[in-house]
């Protein structure tokens, strides 16, 4: 049963609800008629990254959802038991399970970073419940079999951060200094986003969730093998390592200054086979996409759902 919390001005109320493991905390926003979009925020930023891109969407009638995803904002685990998992096959079945808490069948799903990859995986997975995908930075599904093998030095360099999560140094590092960890990694993947502390503030605020750190390092300790996922989302997994192909109608997206690793758009074109397109967003914008470049990126949503403005 959905209740609802205070929630930051720009929002005005988040809702929460019981969806698998977790109870959600979401905007819910636009007529709830209207065709439905979720869209899925990455890490370390919260769900005002897209708090310029909602009113465009549902000025054009859509019903939008923006949920915090596990570890972030008042997204809670319903059970203290619950192993604070961050693979990536464990953040698709959150989607899944929301779209189902939900009473949904299906639904345009958008994202970046972390939110991208779950979308993809969903819409490789579950294109039944997929109807339009639109993902920052391309295809991001992986394995820990391909995490493990080794990249060139500078490519490594680019994932530092994810060495530094691989000892406890690092883990009692972003547990002490979360907000200046998070305000380094905006400043390096977005170089040329001249954001304020109010807008930095408003999202770092999400950070403070209790299960934020285990989460972020289960997620990155996962991908190099050093930290084993869950037994319910082993075939799930053994999917994804396959590199599925996407076969719903998608648009990619990248921004021309992103300082954040990605891939390059000619290495994951051929991943979709149904409709597709892929722009690179000009003018400086770099990884946080849909908050730097709002209406591009609400464009390229209302494009691939065949929505008009």
């Amino acid at each position: 049963m959905a209740s609802t919390i205070p929630a930051a001005a720009s929002f005005g109320t988040l809702s929460q609800i019981d969806a698998g493991p977790l109870n959600v905390g979401y905007v819910d926003a636009g007529p709830s008629d209207g065709p439905v979009v979720v869209l899925l925020h990455g890490w370390p930023y919260d769900i005002h990254s897209f708090v310029e891109a909602v009113p465009l969407l549902t000025s054009a009638g859509c019903r939008v959802l923006v949920p915090h995803l596990r570890g972030y904002g008042s997204t809670r685990f319903v059970s203290d038991d619950t192993f604070r998992n961050g693979e990536p096959a464990a953040l698709a079945h959150d989607v899944i399970d929301f779209l189902d808490a939900l009473g949904l069948q299906s639904a345009i799903l958008a994202g970046f970073d972390w939110g991208a990859r779950s979308a993809d995986i969903v819409a490789a997975l579950w294109p039944e419940r997929c109807a339009g995908l639109v993902a920052v930075s391309g295809y991001l599904i992986g394995s820990q079999a391909a995490g493990k093998l080794p990249l060139a030095p500078e490519a490594e360099l680019q994932w530092w951060y994810q060495y530094y999560f691989a000892t406890e140094r690092g883990r009692a590092g972003y547990e002490k200094y979360r907000r200046e960890f998070a305000k380094l990694i905006w400043r390096t993947a977005s170089p040329k986003w001249a954001f304020d502390d109010a807008t930095f503030d408003r999202s770092a605020a999400s950070l403070e969730n209790p299960d934020h750190v285990a989460i972020a390092i289960h997620n990155y300790r996962w991908r190099l093998g050093l930290a084993d996922g869950e037994a319910r989302y082993g075939e799930t997994e053994k999917q994804l390592a396959e590199g599925p192909v996407i076969t719903v109608p998608a648009i990619t997206l990248e921004g021309d200054a992103n300082g954040a690793p990605h891939p390059d758009p000619s290495a994951y074109a051929a991943k979709f086979s149904g409709t597709y397109s892929h722009r690179t967003i000009e003018g400086g914008i770099g990884h946080n996409l849909p908050q730097e470049a709002p209406a591009a990126f609400a464009d390229a949503v209302l494009e691939v759902g065949g929505i008009r403005k």
